[in-house]
């Protein structure tokens, strides 16, 4: 692993609450409108600049990279971001209940990206890179943090531990309860050593952010006569934590219709295919069963675990894809198709049964989390993993980190 220190924008300490906002890609303008309203300093009028504009806005219109652009600039003018007079690597810990974890910012190497030091799992939609890649472009900035783990390494965990008992530059709990707290690392030099040891580190969130960030960095060094490596668009912001202290939440399926099926016809389909019994709770209890919410009625669906197959074949998700989605409700490319959507874990089982009573879904399937192990086993193997079989939370806030290029 190569990192190096980031001489950051930041959020100022006495906004950092105010400015922190979450992933653009976890809410939809009209979620971004509400979060954002009454908040001037909220980072969403960078990465969702859209809110600030007519409803009839197209969000990838050039209008609205420029809107972010602006507002980056004015957040800096304005004081709400600072500049720091000097690079640093900075500890972020955040809370979530009793769960904490702890992870290192800082640059992170494309060319790492790119030879597969820093490993993917999943595959990247060509829209919303080149979604990612305009926005890096357009404001000369990565807005928001890669979210990465790597294999624990003890001396960084004690490192870490007398970071924290030295005086915080931003501490604070967030509306949604949970603690953000931001450190500056006084010794970025041991840091960046004891990194060097890491042989790999996984994406786990911001497969788009990372791949724009390559793209960036090939298409400015292809633009630059005089590019010597030293250039900041060969780094990307990321965020790394130990494998240990990650927390994955289940990521559930809702499909809008049963493929011109009658409900009976449909369950006579599955119930060859898995063991059904009535559901005592709407969550699945461990891996090798989902539960399936159908006409007010959860159904527990359980089978043996596939045995001899590539770490991918074995997941959940991919034995559900494979034997239902698929072939009965005729979902052949989840990541396409237009009848399926995704609801991560934090939203719980509760919005499952509403948008299936509301008629937005017929049916929806409660998933067990996909565990950090199979994640990197997977990433290791170069396997692919099915779209949305991850959910970490707490999610990366934005706008308490930026990296300039």
């Amino acid at each position: 692993m190569n990192i190096r220190p980031l001489q950051s924008l930041r959020a100022r300490p006495d906004l950092a609450s105010r400015v922190a906002s979450v992933p653009y890609d976890v809410v939809d303008t009209r979620e971004a409108r509400i979060l954002a309203e009454g908040n001037p300093y909220s980072f969403l009028h960078v990465s969702r600049a859209e809110i600030g504009m007519p409803d009839s806005t197209d969000p990838y219109s050039e209008a609205v990279y420029a809107r972010g652009h602006g507002n980056l600039i004015r957040f800096e003018q304005e004081k709400t971001l600072l500049r720091d007079t000097a690079a640093h690597l900075y500890l972020y810990r955040q809370t979530m209940g009793t769960h904490v974890q702890r992870g290192i910012t800082a640059c992170c190497s494309t060319l790492d990206y790119d030879h597969h030091i820093i490993k993917t799992h999943e595959k990247t939609r060509q829209d919303k890179e080149d979604d990612r890649t305009r926005h890096i472009k357009t404001l000369k900035a990565q807005t928001g943090p890669v979210f990465l783990v790597y294999r624990d390494k003890p001396e960084i965990d004690r490192l870490v531990a007398t970071i924290e008992q030295t005086h915080p530059l931003f501490d604070f709990v967030a509306a949604d309860g949970i603690g953000h707290t931001g450190w500056t690392c006084p010794d970025s030099a041991t840091l960046m050593a004891l990194f060097a040891d890491v042989p790999a580190a996984y994406i786990a969130d911001g497969h788009h952010r990372a791949a724009a960030a390559s793209r960036v960095a090939k298409e400015c060094r292809a633009a630059n006569r005089h590019h010597d490596g030293s250039e900041e668009y060969n780094w990307f912001l990321g965020v790394l934590f130990p494998a240990s202290q990650v927390q994955v939440l289940p990521y559930n399926r809702l499909v809008k219709d049963l493929n011109g099926l009658t409900t009976a016809a449909f369950l006579e389909k599955v119930t060859p295919l898995f063991h059904i019994s009535d559901a005592s709770t709407p969550s699945p209890s461990r891996p090798g069963t989902a539960c399936m919410y159908l006409q007010g009625k959860w159904y527990n669906l359980s089978w043996s675990v596939p045995t001899g197959a590539k770490p991918e074949d074995r997941l959940d998700v991919t034995v559900l894809q494979e034997r239902l989605l698929g072939p009965i409700l005729g979902i052949s490319d989840p990541r396409t198709s237009k009848r399926i959507e995704f609801s991560g874990g934090i939203r719980g089982t509760h919005e499952l049964e509403q948008r299936v009573q509301t008629g937005e879904a017929t049916v929806a399937f409660s998933m067990h989390p996909t565990t950090v192990q199979q994640m990197l086993d997977i990433a290791d193997a170069g396997g692919i993993m099915p779209p949305k079989s991850t959910w970490f939370e707490p999610k990366l806030r934005d706008g308490l980190f930026v990296h300039t290029i």
